[in-house]
């Protein structure tokens, strides 16, 4: 199990990176709060990683219809995608969970990427 902990930070140290990007760096610093979502986030990703939120969640999360008013872009889903990785790849995971989660990501990038253009 990938603790809250650990998944918090990498989530704060990709967010810290993404947000100053060049290429999707916009999207998130239009978010007022954001700050405040990013344990929102680890907890998404804790479920995805544990099969199991680390809290309950109001709303529910829905990652798809959340992302469509963005109207992403092609190369934006492959720089966020450039990016986690580097970040997962810097962080203090074992192989194995580093596996598991670009394998996630990918799945994920997958669906936004068919979802919304």
């Amino acid at each position: 199990m990938i603790t809250f902990d650990k998944i918090l930070k990498i989530v704060t140290d990709f967010y810290s990176i993404a947000t100053h990007d060049f290429m999707i760096g916009y999207h998130f610093r239009k978010i007022e709060d954001f700050d405040e979502h990013l344990p929102r986030i680890a907890n998404f990703w804790f479920l995805q990683l544990n099969g199991k939120a680390f809290e309950a969640v109001a709303p529910p999360f829905d990652l798809l219809n959340k992302h469509k008013s963005l109207r992403i872009k092609k190369g934006e889903i492959y720089r966020w995608m450039t990016l986690f990785e580097e970040t997962i790849d810097k962080s203090n995971l074992s192989d194995e969970e580093a596996k598991l989660w670009k394998e996630k990501a990918a799945f994920f990038k997958e669906k936004i990427e068919n979802f919304v253009l």
